[in-house]
């Protein structure tokens, strides 16, 4: 089934920020974790964190910071460059995540037919991809200009309400280029604020090959244009890895045998945001954050993220339920596409995602992207899921519906990354979700449901 309304939007508003007539309650709470980046510049360790930030991004993008990895780095960069086209309709450049049999069995029913077109594998599936990508995508984007010059499109003040997250916080705007030296409206940098890497950093790798479309596409034309032009789109958050985590977690939960590896998808998709030079680490680091928080109340039915009316997707009431209906489509799906069933087509995979400790290194290796502690405190202690976000165990039992909600807290909980990063200030939700590292939970999940 085509459906050619859907596209022209989700992947719109995804790759450019929505202009937003006032914020929504989702987008206060949005604006309201993200907040503690806009706090940065006030302290010594949130001076720090933003110079490592800098060099840590630079030196990904150049290749000169060598770290775990999935692929050669050359290779990585071509990925990189098809990964800036964003298939929001149908995920299908997500699918690979599932392996080389599921995914190609998976790409055989929904994949592009240009840039503008695309077939899914149901109306059911389609719709819980359209739904769930769009309630991210508004969260993600209410920031881009929030952040950037406190209006919500450059030109247009904030709402009194969200202006007040930034003065309770004493938080400031264009932190990115206060801090490297772009600051919004000079020669070279965003007009607006938060200037991209392509924009201030003093390397740059240039990066050519085929997109998507495998058409000749440079990461330097995508970033200045005309191909796409960033540059007076602010950095903070990423809008591409809000969609590659929201995208990666829905295949995760709709092929359960696949789970740690459409997180380490989403994972690689978030780094190779950096590695073309249009975003820093902690625009990635909050684009995860911000998806895991959006899909985790969607799951948990949270009647603040059901019945909304968004552009161009159906309106959900019960987001479960729909996911039930979705996943009974895909596997029927998936099974009459690789002729066997779903837990051995998982199995025989040749790809980048074959070898689970290179994923499990990879995945760590992007938690915390080595950014130094910001908050010393939330650093010392394991926060409880349980008490912070008890709505995140969802994003287990979705998957493993053998264990409890509160098992399942108590698993993200003991296998949470590394505290007291810039979003981690030890009371905030987004704090928990900043710490989840869901390839060892699922790991874990998978162990004890096995041992019920």
């Amino acid at each position: 089934m085509i459906h050619t309304l859907k596209i022209a939007l989700i992947a719109a508003c995804a790759l450019a920020p929505i202009a937003a007539d006032a914020q929504t309650a989702n987008n206060l709470a949005t604006l309201k974790g993200l907040a503690p980046f806009a706090t940065l510049p006030n302290s010594p360790a949130g001076q720090a964190a933003l110079a490592a930030n800098f060099a840590v991004t630079g030196g990904i993008q150049t290749g000169v910071l060598r770290r775990p990895s999935l692929l050669p780095f050359a290779e990585q960069q071509q990925q990189a460059l098809r990964d800036v086209f964003i298939t929001g309709g149908d995920l299908a450049e997500l699918a690979d995540g599932l392996g080389t049999t599921l995914g190609a069995a998976y790409v055989a029913r929904a994949h592009y037919l240009d840039r503008s077109h695309f077939t899914s594998v149901s109306p059911a599936v389609a719709d819980v991809i359209a739904y769930a990508e769009m309630t991210s995508a508004v969260d993600s984007n209410s920031a881009k200009y929030f952040f950037a010059n406190a209006t919500t499109d450059g030109k247009t003040p904030v709402s009194d309400q969200a202006a007040a997250i930034l003065a309770e916080n004493q938080g400031v705007t264009d932190v990115y280029g206060v801090a490297y030296s772009k600051p919004r409206g000079g020669p070279g940098a965003d007009p607006y604020g938060d200037s991209r890497p392509f924009q201030t950093e003093p390397n740059f790798a240039a990066i050519a090959g085929p997109d998507y479309f495998n058409v000749p596409a440079d990461n330097v034309v995508y970033n200045r244009g005309p191909a796409m032009n960033l540059v007076d789109s602010p950095s903070f958050p990423s809008g591409h890895t809000t969609y590659g985590y929201t995208g990666a977690l829905l295949l995760a939960l709709l092929t359960p045998e696949r789970y740690r590896e459409m997180i380490a998808r989403g994972a690689e998709y978030g780094e190779d945001r950096i590695v073309v030079g249009a975003h820093y680490a902690t625009d990635v680091l909050a684009g995860r954050t911000l998806a895991t928080y959006d899909v985790a109340h969607l799951l948990a039915n949270d009647p603040a993220y059901l019945g909304q009316t968004l552009r161009k997707a159906p309106v959900i009431a019960d987001f479960p339920a729909a996911l039930k209906a979705a996943r009974a489509d895909l596997v029927a799906a998936l099974q009459a596409g690789c002729g066997d069933t779903i837990a051995n087509c998982a199995r025989a995979d040749t790809g980048r995602f074959n070898d689970s400790a290179a994923d499990e290194a990879f995945v760590a290796a992007t938690q915390t992207y080595g950014l130094p502690v910001v908050y010393a405190k939330a650093a010392e202690t394991s926060e409880d899921v349980a008490t912070l976000a008890p709505e995140a165990g969802y994003l287990l039992t979705i998957a493993f519906p053998s264990l409890s909600l509160a098992e399942a807290d108590q698993i993200l909980t003991e296998t949470e990354g590394p505290g007291g990063g810039f979003l981690d200030d030890g009371v905030s939700p987004f704090g928990i979700y900043s710490r989840l590292n869901l390839y060892a939970a699922a790991s874990l999940a998978a162990g004890r449901a096995a041992g019920k």
